[in-house]
């Protein structure tokens, strides 16, 4: 990556991302937060210089800048991706660990975070603006949508299918074959065993459905 890269996003897996550019010597021009009390500050270093609506830094995306957005609200992150599409003809780049394990054979799209530790196994497809935590394991012939969640340590077993927006939390393992819903949250820890329906939020081992108030 010749350009440097404009983080979207100043907190949390930001951070994150700065982190793994600098470890290869890629260069972050500033953070765009929509948080005004970040504005004028520095995180690590690099300046909070506006918004993610700043048309004044948005203008060089595409052209002098590359994009990254690292937002984990799973609709914030689409509407940023969505407007870089539809504004700047341009898709995010991805933020990748030297320290991850992908296989050759693995098919990664555009706009992901995949931090230090993962494996991502033959087979398996991460399309776009997906986050992929440490340690986590995406096993053989995973299938992901966009803007799935992986949280750390988890263990995505061989054939499972992780629906649009859904979000596995921290440590969870989801047993070969299981279809995970769209925007479906697994609970940090949980086993999951059977499949889960879109919007269902389920937490235990094994794991069963959280009734909705």
């Amino acid at each position: 990556m010749e350009n440097p890269v404009i983080i979207f996003g100043a907190t949390g897996i930001g951070k994150v991302a700065l982190d793994i550019f600098t470890s290869k010597n890629i260069i972050t021009y500033c953070f765009l937060d929509d948080d005004s009390s970040l504005h004028d500050t520095e995180i690590n270093e690099i300046s909070v210089m506006g918004s993610t609506k700043d048309d004044g830094f948005l203008k060089y995306i595409g052209k002098k800048c590359e994009a990254f957005v690292a937002v984990e609200e799973s609709s914030e992150r689409k509407r940023i991706s969505n407007m870089l599409k539809q504004r700047r003809k341009v898709m995010p780049v991805n933020a990748i660990h030297d320290q991850t394990i992908i296989s050759k054979h693995a098919f990664i799209g555009y706009g992901n975070l995949i931090n230090a530790g993962a494996i991502v196994n033959s087979g398996a497809k991460v399309p776009n603006h997906c986050i992929i935590h440490s340690n986590a394991v995406i096993e053989y012939d995973v299938q992901l949508e966009d803007f799935v969640q992986v949280g750390a340590g988890s263990i995505i077993g061989p054939k499972v299918t992780l629906g649009e927006g859904a979000l596995i939390g921290a440590g969870a393992t989801i047993a070969a074959g299981i279809k995970i819903g769209k925007r479906a949250q697994i609970a940090p820890g949980s086993v999951v065993l059977k499949n889960v329906e879109a919007d269902d939020i389920v937490f235990g081992n094994p794991a069963g459905t959280i009734e909705k108030a």
